[in-house]
């Protein structure tokens, strides 16, 4: 199963404060490993548990029951750091073929994540009380995948009281005040995010996806990779949109994705306001060691400078070069 871990607590230090920070970790290969990489690396807890490997590569759906030993596992082990459950993200490059899902011309764009879920109502009712059985344990969060519109939130909250209420009918413990999130990886998400900020508790900026559907660049093609840039103007600009949206409504907004993993990214996020970056546990040390390096000041000044900048390659190169100034033994190990 793949998952992502939390390293929460990392702090900037500034010359007159600590600014708080939480890194999460991503990808790691079984539970029982990365409950052992999420100590080795210095995470607490777990940012985006990756639902969908629990159900591909199988011949029928996971029940209930076993959704439930498996991220009750994960919960009880990693108490009481948190644990941040994404609902099933079927779809685009992720299939279940005893589904018989008929193909689509892109997937990427069609019938996926919260969409799939929202209609196949059922399963998702089986996850979602597995999610909420699990929460019992006490620190669990739920997000949901590729929201458009404050429609899906409000529909998959609904659901998520109702199989409450079953649970309280039969009894059943789970958390009453469990959390509930948004990736933000969909223009119209982060140009939304005021509205969807009033019905969530934290946000989650799933760059890969984010930048593809913003720059109309698939990253997987030879041809066109060139064309992604993740210091594309249009693409800081909707961080920052979404950041703006979070802090008005006081919920802590974090980055998954490549971008959150790279280094040179992180003075970037950080002076755009982001609270949380989510990386693989290997990334943890070295961008837990820059981000105490780091001045906010001057990841202050170089966001305003990407944001009335034109060119994506400068906010870049300027983002790198003062990565490499606060922590250059940091790169020279690299190279």
């Amino acid at each position: 199963m793949h998952f992502a871990q939390d390293v929460r607590r990392a702090y900037s230090q500034t010359e007159q404060h600590r600014n708080r920070c939480h890194d999460h970790a991503q990808e790691a290969e079984d539970e029982a490993g990365d409950g052992e990489a999420v100590k080795l690396y210095g995470a607490e807890g777990v940012g985006l548990f990756r639902t969908e490997y629990l159900f591909i590569n199988r011949d029928s759906l996971p029940t209930e029951e076993e959704q439930y030993q498996s991220y009750r596992r994960v919960a009880a082990g990693l108490k009481p750091d948190p644990v941040i459950i994404r609902t099933l993200d079927l779809g685009g490059d992720k299939f279940l073929p005893h589904l018989q899902i008929p193909p689509e011309m892109n997937p990427f764009l069609g019938w996926r994540a919260i969409r799939f879920c929202l209609e196949e109502r059922e399963v998702f009712r089986a996850q979602l009380r597995a999610i909420l059985r699990a929460s019992a344990e006490g620190n669990v969060k739920i997000m949901y995948p590729m929201i458009s519109c404050f429609g899906e939130v409000e529909k998959a909250n609904a659901l998520v009281e109702e199989y409450k209420g079953e649970l309280r009918a039969e009894k059943v413990p789970f958390d009453e005040h469990i959390e509930i999130g948004a990736m933000i990886e969909i223009p119209s998400a982060a140009i939304a995010a005021d509205t969807l900020a009033s019905r969530v508790k934290f946000f989650s900026l799933g760059t890969n996806d984010l930048i593809q559907y913003s720059l109309a660049v698939d990253r997987l093609n030879e041809r066109i990779a060139h064309l992604y840039e993740p210091t594309h103007p249009a693409v800081v600009r909707l961080i920052q949109l979404t950041v703006d949206a979070a802090n008005r409504h006081g919920i802590w907004c974090g980055v998954c994705g490549e971008m959150a993993g790279d280094p040179f990214m992180t003075p970037l996020l950080l002076g755009l306001g982001v609270n949380e970056l989510s990386v693989a546990p290997s990334f943890l040390p070295r961008i837990k060691f820059l981000i105490r390096r780091l001045k906010m000041e001057e990841a202050k000044e170089l966001a305003e400078f990407a944001l009335h900048c034109e060119s994506g390659r400068e906010i870049m190169e300027r983002s790198e070069a003062l990565a490499k100034k606060v922590a250059p033994s940091l790169f020279e190990i690299q190279n």
